[in-house]
């Protein structure tokens, strides 16, 4: 059998900053006892496994405000956390720190610049997404979240009002191009942000360029990772079999040939051993 595997498949930079972050505060805990929980909140990235691993060393995700102490050492997750919540927790908790990728911190303060005046801010993403959550709450005004054309087209888009066009980081590059281009001749005023991660667009187009390539597409990563379902999502699109997995238990051998060309590619948030033990498991197929 022979594997392709995604030069770009495992951590991103945002996901690798927030581990060191939390990493460097159980660190500081173990140093000082006496020290309140270790805390994040909501999960710091979307992989069980990574998130299991540091529930074993102590660290307690919160779910809500109410769940936290007053001497608890917070995380805000890799995600970001809409402005309120991370304000309340400053002034309750004895510590927070901020754990956002830095490419979804640029993209709030852009969307509270780009909304400052009072423009409608319309955001292609996934509405129950915590990084959408956050996003959202950056708008000074109105806000309206989609996730396809068709929800976009739903909405009453008037020509005559500002509006900002904006995206979750993680989003399908090339689809937020073809809705850009499609509401800029309907709002002539239109202002569009560059919101997506630029190592979303290169994972993406290295997904695609494999499964074009492949019989089969393996993608490794959590189910609740938004943006491992879009290479999913890809690899299907382009005609292949494709295997979302979380790990390389789930495979079924009987679903492959020896004779077979595998693609590999992995989310953001995917460690790289999973993703070593998911091609060490294809390639001993005989």
């Amino acid at each position: 059998m022979r594997v392709i595997r995604a030069r770009s498949a495992g951590f991103c930079m945002g996901v690798g900053l927030a581990l060191k972050k939390l990493e460097n505060a159980i660190e500081n805990q173990a140093a000082e006892p006496e020290r309140g929980r270790i805390c994040t909140f909501g999960p710091i990235i979307h992989n069980p496994q990574v998130l299991a691993h540091f529930e074993s060393l102590g660290v307690h995700c919160l779910n809500s405000i109410a769940e936290a102490d007053s001497g608890d050492h917070v995380l805000i997750r890799a995600h970001g956390v809409p402005r309120d919540i991370e304000d309340e927790l400053r002034r309750n908790c004895g510590q927070v720190r901020d754990a956002t990728c830095p490419k979804v911190k640029k993209a709030q303060l852009a969307i509270a610049q780009a909304t400052a005046g009072g423009a409608m801010l319309l955001l292609f993403g996934e509405a129950d997404h915590p990084e959408v959550a956050g996003l959202v709450s950056y708008a000074a005004g109105a806000a309206h979240v989609f996730n396809s054309r068709d929800e976009l087209d739903r909405l009453n888009i008037q020509a005559g009002k500002p509006y900002v066009l904006a995206a979750q980081t993680t989003q399908d590059s090339g689809v937020f191009a073809q809705i850009r281009d499609e509401l800029a001749s309907r709002v002539p005023d239109l202002v569009v942000l560059a919101t997506i991660c630029d190592a979303t667009g290169q994972r993406q187009a290295e997904a695609l360029r494999i499964a074009r390539a492949a019989d089969k597409m393996v993608v490794v990563g959590g189910r609740s990772s938004g943006n491992t379902r879009r290479l999913a999502g890809i690899a299907a699109n382009a005609g292949i079999r494709t295997f979302h997995i979380e790990d390389a238990s789930e495979l079924d051998a009987s679903q492959f040939s020896p004779g077979d060309t595998v693609g590999l590619t992995a989310g953001a948030s995917t460690p790289g051993p999973l993703i070593d033990d998911v091609e060490n498991w294809l390639m001993n197929i005989v």
